[in-house]
């Protein structure tokens, strides 16, 4: 994936359980795909990176439509799944996220941000491919943890540093409120 999106002078992170392993330094969980985290102004880089596959946009909940070459998407669209051909498994779930200027926007509150430069982690594990800090990607996992959700928080925790941990804690507790069963474990 990182051959296929570099070179298209569009920012682009790995998110989900990889950047929490690369993160970490280690695997520790399977994967049923990639996740890639694009900015929504940025959104058509993924048909130029990847021109033969198939690419669904995530419509509503639970609805893929086919997405048409050169379409903008709408922005309730948040996720783009991508596969090679049509028999093909799933291989890329892309997610678009919200910016302004050089600030991202988090999409389920726009008052939770960060300077763009600041969503890059940087690990030896991942050979230089940029992949979402830890915080962020785990503000995403943490609306309704599923158990690979916990399991990457669990990871992830020994090697949060103590201004992502705050960081995490403030908008876990914007966005979905008090209590949340993170908060403790961030802040204690």
């Amino acid at each position: 994936m990182a051959a296929a999106f570099d070179g298209h002078g569009s920012r682009w992170w790995v998110a989900g359980g990889y950047a929490i392993e690369w993160a970490v330094g280690r695997r520790f969980r399977g994967h049923a795909d990639i996740d890639v985290l694009v900015l929504r102004r940025d959104h058509l880089v993924v048909q130029r990176a990847l021109p033969d596959w198939e690419w669904w946009a995530a419509d509503a909940p639970g609805r893929l439509r086919p997405w048409r070459p050169g379409e903008t998407l709408p922005t309730r669209v948040h996720d783009i799944w991508c596969r090679p051909d049509p028999g093909a498994p799933w291989r890329l779930q892309v997610m678009l996220d919200e910016s302004r200027g050089g600030e991202w926007n988090s999409r389920r509150d726009p008052g939770v941000r960060r300077p763009l430069d600041a969503l890059t982690g940087a690990s030896p594990a991942a050979g230089g491919i940029p992949y979402l800090t830890p915080e962020v990607q785990l503000y995403y996992k943490a609306k309704d943890p599923r158990p690979k959700d916990e399991a990457d928080f669990r990871a992830a925790l020994p090697v949060l540093t103590t201004p992502q941990r705050h960081w995490l804690a403030a908008a876990i507790t914007r966005t979905y409120g008090a209590p949340h069963p993170w908060i403790a474990c961030l802040t204690g």
